[in-house]
């Protein structure tokens, strides 16, 4: 199948994998709705720890043309809303699962650095910018990098290879909460589009920020587009006069947001910018307003090189070249969005469906998905299995 040019633009990396072809089955043990990070990690899991089952992944584009092909690479611990009960230590058990699925993941863990405008700052910092103000380090934290397209790709092979079936282009549109529970699938074959049922014993809908009416999460979510750009190479001397030498990652801990990190060509990611933009606090979501549906937005409709997002996209050019010298006249190379899904207090979403103990949820990452996602798959593999309990976040 032709790819077509994504709207959302490209990152510096590739998914270098495509799955192979299979008739759709009628009925399987275990479907996976979303092959991004979690979805694929869930599936690997699935077919690993029980190999006389079936399990299918039904992606709805390409892998990787959804968040996780398209986030920034930066892996954090905990969750965007800390540290939560029996979570236990997100890192380590990314860095294990990425062992034991023998992913080549490029992965660093050299901490992270945050910055702040106003907080106290380290003696001496490494960064010092200019950016709404001074912009320092003030602390360091676990962390680090990762390139996003291998553990894609990666994750992708590990659960092929233990016997998962993975389609691209099958877009999960209606969900038929019976027992079995039945996925209706819409899929383009030979110029046509086709529809198929299919039957499972178990699903999880490990979707993104554009299937909220698939997965129930309309009216508890807000769905953005958030950008980032990547720079030529940068030299020694470069990395070293803007603090980068270490090449620990960086957030900022105020507004307006900032982050970014090295890639392995010493250019550098920086990423900012929400569209729509985001007003309020997400405690403050209007769970249960029915007006939510008609303000959630389509962000198929974006394109990075026209209106709000272009617009998005130059600001954060702009901001960049002004951090410091050294980057005023710094070519850019890459520049794309990828969807975020902002939930209530930042918790990711990881339950049953109210509609049916046999369809699982996890989604809602809120921009700390690289690793958390990862780890979280294999739990939500252990939970389908009856072999763990899910936690009680909510």
């Amino acid at each position: 199948m032709r790819r077509k040019t994504n709207p959302w633009g490209a990152p510096p990396w590739t998914v270098n994998f495509r799955p192979a072809a299979h008739a759709f089955p009628d009925h399987v043990d275990f479907a996976v709705v979303g092959g991004g990070f979690s979805g694929l990690s869930a599936a690997a899991w699935l077919s690993r720890l029980a190999p006389g089952k079936s399990v299918l992944v039904l992606e709805s584009a390409s892998l990787g043309d959804g968040a996780s092909g398209r986030t920034g690479g930066m892996a954090l611990a905990e969750t965007a809303a800390g540290s939560l009960q029996g979570l236990g230590d997100v890192l380590a058990g990314y860095k294990k699962i990425l062992s034991e699925l023998r992913i080549d993941s490029r992965l660093t863990l050299p901490g992270v650095w945050e910055l702040s405008r106003s907080a106290p700052a380290m003696k001496p910092s490494p960064i010092s910018w200019s950016d709404s103000g001074e912009l320092k380090a003030v602390r360091r934290l676990p962390g680090g990098t990762v390139n996003p397209g291998r553990v894609l790709a990666g994750l992708a092979r590990a659960a092929e290879n233990a016997g998962t079936q993975i389609f691209e282009h099958a877009e999960v549109y209606a969900l038929d909460f019976s027992d079995p529970v039945r996925l209706q699938v819409r899929y383009r074959l030979r110029g046509r589009i086709h529809r198929k049922e299919i039957r499972a014993g178990q699903v999880l809908l490990a979707t993104n920020a554009y299937s909220l009416d698939l997965s129930g999460l309309r009216a508890a979510a807000l769905p953005k587009l958030t950008f980032a750009l990547a720079t030529a190479p940068l030299s020694s001397a470069q990395l070293k006069a803007i603090g980068l030498s270490s090449r620990r990652p960086f957030y900022t801990v105020d507004f307006p947001y900032l982050w970014g990190r090295l890639l392995e060509n010493n250019g550098v990611i920086f990423g900012a910018g929400l569209v729509p933009p985001y007003l309020g606090t997400p405690a403050r979501f209007p769970i249960g307003d029915h007006s939510t549906k008609k303000r959630t937005p389509d962000l198929r409709r974006y394109d990075v090189r026209k209106g709000e997002s272009a617009a998005r996209l130059r600001w954060l050019e702009s901001r960049v070249r002004h951090l410091h010298p050294s980057l005023a006249s710094v070519r850019i190379t890459h520049r794309w969005g990828g969807p975020i899904l902002l939930t209530e207090k930042m918790l990711p979403v990881f339950r049953r469906h109210p509609r049916s103990k046999r369809v699982m949820i996890l989604a809602g990452f809120n921009g700390h998905g690289v690793a958390l996602s990862v780890y979280l798959g294999q739990w939500a593999a252990r939970a389908l299995l009856a072999r763990r309990p899910l936690p009680r976040w909510h």
